[in-house]
């Protein structure tokens, strides 16, 4: 078994598709709209089995929890770039361009390489080596 996609709502769906294409190299399938619901989506593949879906529709309520702390449930997920030298680079390019970086690069404990940032909707993301 293993995990086929991770779902996103946002209301931002173009351009959070757009920082993951530009960031990450992530392709996107065509949009899906159903026009009686207000949903639309993409699918964003990353070289890899697991895909992110990206989805939007009105009325769908912004989450009340706070980024910069930790709580119970989905707290990030994690992209894997390659290398150390790619998760420095990728991190200074992220936060000169404007992005929250919480965990600046490091090894940890469990032998991984990683940085923490937030994207355009604030979901924090690891990246890492």
């Amino acid at each position: 078994m293993k995990v086929e996609h991770l779902a996103i709502w946002t209301y931002n769906l173009e351009g959070m598709r757009s920082f993951y294409m530009h960031y990450f190299d992530a392709s996107s399938g065509d949009v899906y709209h159903n026009h009686s619901r207000e949903y639309r989506s993409y699918f964003l593949s990353f070289n890899g089995d697991c895909r992110i879906e990206l989805m939007e529709m009105p009325g769908i309520p912004k989450s009340k929890d706070n980024p910069l702390k930790q709580f119970t449930g989905l707290i990030h997920f994690a992209i894997k770039v390659g290398s150390r030298d790619k998760v420095n680079e990728l991190t200074d390019t992220l936060r000169k361009d404007g992005y929250k970086i919480i965990s600046e690069p490091r090894s940890t404990g469990d032998g991984y390489y990683e940085s923490v940032f937030l994207d355009p909707d604030g979901n924090r993301v690891e990246m890492m080596a």
